[in-house]
């Protein structure tokens, strides 16, 4: 089962060298950004080229959602839609 969240942006195809905070400037253009994170991997501390944006509202959301949606940021097209919280799926028991 997958959950829309109206307020918190997921954002692809991130250019290498961007940080949380660069990530937070560019969608505060929209709105109020109560959460920003470019996610790394937790061996080597690379970005892994994408994050999350979660905004105060889900007008402002949606706002930086449209305009930012394949807008380039320093040579990279990004994708912007909204995050989806994945719910643990439910352990199968086999019958034998």
């Amino acid at each position: 089962m997958v959950i829309q969240m109206g307020k918190k942006l997921f954002v692809g195809n991130l250019p290498w060298s961007i940080n949380w905070q660069a990530l937070k400037d560019i969608f505060g253009e929209y709105g109020e950004v109560v959460f920003a994170r470019v996610i790394r991997d937790r061996d080597t501390g690379r970005s892994k080229g994408f994050g999350f944006v979660e905004f105060a509202n889900e007008e402002d959301a949606a706002k930086a959602k449209e305009a930012l949606n394949e807008a380039e940021v320093d040579g990279r097209k990004i994708r912007v839609d909204y995050a989806v919280e994945r719910q643990p799926q439910e352990e199968q028991v086999s019958e034998e």
